[in-house]
């Protein structure tokens, strides 16, 4: 099976290297030609210099890229995949967008006698590195199952939540979870400072119970020393959590605590935290608390 991966980033770089080292014949292309040159020495795959001549003979071509434009200008535009992939061929979309462009790919897709799979992912830089993503689905039950090796390759688990469009509507809630998580950690960890609580000690008592979370083990000891350099930049999530109050405004439904905490991520890239990582937000939530 050929696959051809277009969008070397953080996620992008090692999810293409461990295709290849899962045995797969790999091309990348990134808008950057430099990084694809590096990312085809260190893991001795082909780059192409044009989408069109990355995605000509694949049958699987993978996207993860930075929003909704710059899938359709890798995918939809006169250069972009679909004029250029071979009928039979699957493209997925890893990047996180709305789903209303998963539901356009999609019918692009089918025009074009391809098939199509949204497939947003999550589990953040380390799960890319590490090759243990969660990636949600939306799409066909056979092209579905066709696609599990690739899945395999850098997922942990890989789900089929229904009908193209339904996987970006997982990683839409899947993102509202985790600003809230981190707006209820924010408000134990400056509770448990002011009352001078052992941090390292009250994580590892609690991690393990009701309370525990991803964002509890993996980066409460960081928030708690003001650390956040940790790769999912605020920036991408200001922007993820504007697709899940769109939807929810489709829905016909509100998302009060969704909205504050996308006020509170605008407010802190203007004050110039914008690459820092989601559990900045402590910094926010903290100003709230002494105001």
């Amino acid at each position: 099976m050929k696959v051809s991966f277009i969008g070397l980033g953080v996620m992008g770089y090692p999810m293409a290297g461990h295709l290849v080292q899962s045995g797969f014949e790999v091309t990348v292309y990134n808008r950057t030609t430099e990084k694809a040159q590096r990312w085809a020495s260190e893991y001795d795959g082909r780059y192409a210099e044009t989408v069109a001549d990355c995605v000509k003979d694949a049958d699987v071509v993978a996207v993860c890229v930075g929003n909704d434009d710059d899938v359709r200008q890798m995918t939809t535009s006169s250069t972009g995949a679909l004029a250029n992939m071979k009928r039979g061929a699957i493209l997925i979309d890893h990047t996180t967008t709305s789903a209303i462009l998963a539901e356009e790919l999609g019918l692009a897709a089918t025009a074009q006698g391809i098939e199509f799979i949204d497939a947003p992912v999550s589990g953040g830089q380390a799960g890319a590195e590490n090759g243990v993503l969660t990636i949600m689905c939306g799409g066909n039950e056979d092209v579905f199952s066709t696609l599990q090796p690739v899945f395999n390759a850098y997922g942990r688990s890989s789900v089929l939540m229904g009908s193209v469009g339904q996987g970006q509507r997982a990683k839409m809630v899947n993102q509202v979870c985790i600003a809230g998580v981190l707006t209820g950690l924010s408000e134990g960890l400056i509770l448990a400072q002011k009352s001078g609580l052992d941090i390292p000690a009250l994580v590892d008592c609690l991690k393990n119970g009701a309370a525990g979370s991803w964002q509890m083990e993996n980066r409460a000891n960081t928030m708690a020393e003001d650390k956040f350099d940790f790769g999912f930049a605020i920036d991408w999530m200001i922007k993820d959590l504007g697709f899940c109050l769109d939807e929810a405004k489709r829905q016909g439904i509100t998302l009060p605590l969704t909205q504050q905490s996308i006020e509170r991520y605008q407010a802190l890239s203007v004050q110039g935290e914008g690459r820092s990582d989601t559990s900045v937000l402590l910094k926010a939530v903290r100003s709230d608390s002494e105001s």
